[in-house]
């Protein structure tokens, strides 16, 4: 037992019997490796780390080997000096980042089924779109009796609920057909992606290979069955077409023969006459009605012209099982007046147009979608309404009001508030803007880009009223300094209105009396994030000092 605190420093040399400080003890018992280690409370305290007192001085004169501290001695007591300074209230960085996304999923999430505010998503009701519906199932019903459905041209502008119209009655055709035993087979083509003959035939092509080979496949498994009972029972072959099991087995290898000999088309390298035989053998392999439904149709017009439309709407003419149907869907109301007159004759033998929805209609279609979408009273009473507003503005697009819900939703959830509000439906407006000002800036040819970027110096640096000579004048010398192709200045005025056009900037044209008349411009998007879009570019990031072409724009 120790009977007060000083004597807690020291103790007995086991050897010798003399007092010693428990340093010495400690350390000799340290350097000694045949001696038993000191127990825990005569190990030294950080407080030893600070002055020696008139015996530690002592005892290093007598044993100064002997008291030099070992490194594992050093070592514990720097990690016990650093646990001290860390503290308990610092946490380790490795385990903050594991609380990362814990923490992000602590709040409770507002969305039900976000899937359904998405385009690509087809719903099993569409509000307003009855009578276009019901035209389309008129016409198409045909098919479920065998015969060839008229083809179909579909106009509205985007959003109107062309696609999904179009998506869902496909849904049922082929439902009602499976119901009813009936070949009827859908193929969807987006012509935006898909937008040349050759692909589209290749396409086209690989999708019903792809599926003569499972129909192949189900009559070799019911071949192989009759072949097996055949041959335990000879009888068996009186309710078969098959005189013989020799006779099943020869079928079953001409059918293996024909499942080899479908070859997938690759999406380049063949001459366009065979991709389009390869198609028309496959797409005429067995009965069936097929609908073809090519959206944005006019993207494939556009770049390959009508050849692809004019053989698939004579096709059927020198088909021998099968019968086709085009379903084509618009944004463009005048894509058929660049149509060869007999394909526009055939291609357009009914139409339908899809009119823009209004706010009213855009409100019902967004609390239809925000049932299934959200949990219950995760909406307050003005988001619906308000985002049914600002579409109601974009020409009645639906698909724009649901993007704004979704992005509202989505803004509400990184906040970990419990309900999507007006607040965040205005904000999810602005950075849609934002996304698309970015998208039209960075899609923008050079020679646009280099106008535009004109335009941003003179404002950027507090030029206002901008005329068409003042931006002419930057222009030309940033296509001097970049080494770029120098357009005529009524170009650049063009440009200038196809700016315009796409809500980049405002071009007025003003009078200046005996001066004449001139364009004042200025910037509609937002002035920083349009000048990052354009320094992405790989020319226009090259110019580091703009001050130098803003003065040419007194040039003569």
């Amino acid at each position: 037992m120790r009977e007060s605190d000083n004597d807690s420093e020291r103790g007995t040399d086991v050897d010798t019997g003399h007092e010693v400080d428990a340093d010495e003890s400690t350390s000799r018992s340290t350097n000694e490796a045949d001696e038993p280690s000191e127990s825990p409370s005569d190990s030294p305290s950080t407080s030893d780390l600070g002055e020696a007192t008139p015996s530690e001085e002592r005892a290093d004169d007598d044993h100064s080997d002997s008291t030099q501290p070992s490194p594992q001695l050093g070592t514990s007591l720097d990690d016990e000096l650093l646990d001290d300074l860390d503290g308990p209230g610092l946490e380790d960085p490795e385990e903050a980042s594991r609380g990362l996304f814990d923490d992000l999923l602590s709040g409770e999430p507002i969305f039900e089924n976000k899937e359904v505010l998405r385009p690509s998503y087809t719903p099993h009701k569409l509000p307003h779109r009855e009578e276009q519906i019901n035209n389309m199932a008129t016409i198409l019903v045909t098919a479920l009796r065998g015969d060839t459905p008229s083809n179909i041209l579909i106009y509205g502008k985007t959003g109107t609920g062309k696609t999904a119209s179009a998506k869902f009655v496909s849904e049922e055709l082929e439902t009602t057909s499976q119901k009813y035993e009936v070949p009827c087979e859908v193929e969807y083509i987006n012509c935006e992606v898909t937008d040349t003959q050759y692909r589209v035939l290749a396409q086209l092509a690989n999708k019903f290979i792809e599926k003569n080979r499972d129909v192949i496949d189900e009559r070799l498994d019911g071949l192989q069955q009759k072949r097996d009972r055949a041959r335990e029972d000879a009888a068996e072959l009186a309710d078969m077409e098959f005189e013989s099991v020799e006779a099943i087995t020869d079928r079953i290898e001409d059918l293996r023969a024909e499942k080899d000999d479908f070859e997938e088309v690759p999406m380049t390298g063949w001459p366009t006459d065979r991709v389009y035989n390869s198609f028309f053998e496959a797409v005429d392999y067995h009965e069936r009605v097929v609908v073809i439904m090519l959206d944005e149709i006019d993207k494939l017009v556009e770049k390959s012209g009508d050849d692809t439309l004019y053989n698939l709407s004579r096709m059927n003419s020198e088909l021998e099982n099968s019968r086709v149907s085009i379903m084509g869907i618009s944004n463009d109301l005048k894509f058929t007046d660049f149509l060869d007159p007999r394909v526009k004759s055939s291609l357009g033998e009914e139409e339908i147009v899809f009119p823009p929805y209004d706010a009213n209609q855009l409100r019902d279609i967004l609390q239809h979608r925000a049932n299934v979408a959200f949990k219950d009273g995760a909406l307050t009473d003005d988001v619906i309404p308000l985002c049914a507003a600002f579409a109601a503005q974009e020409h009645g697009d639906a698909r724009r009001a649901l993007d704004l819900l979704r992005t509202a939703g989505e803004l509400a959830e990184r906040d970990q508030t419990e309900k999507v509000e007006e607040g965040h439906v205005r904000k999810a407006q602005e950075k849609i803007e934002l996304d698309r000002v970015v998208e039209v800036v960075r899609t923008l040819p050079t020679q646009s880009k280099i106008v535009l970027f004109s335009i941003i110096s003179l404002e950027k640096n507090g030029v206002h009223n901008i005329n068409t000579g003042e931006v002419y004048n930057i222009y030309k010398r940033l296509c001097e300094e970049i080494d770029a192709d120098v357009l005529t200045q009524r170009r650049v005025t063009d440009l200038i209105s196809e700016l315009d056009m796409l809500g980049i900037v405002n071009a007025v044209v003003v009078s200046k009396g005996r001066y004449g008349r001139t364009k004042e411009i200025s910037l509609s998007v937002p002035l920083d994030e349009t000048e990052a879009v354009l320094m992405s570019d790989s020319r226009l990031g090259n110019i580091e000092d703009v001050q130098p072409f803003v003065q040419a724009r007194f040039d003569n």
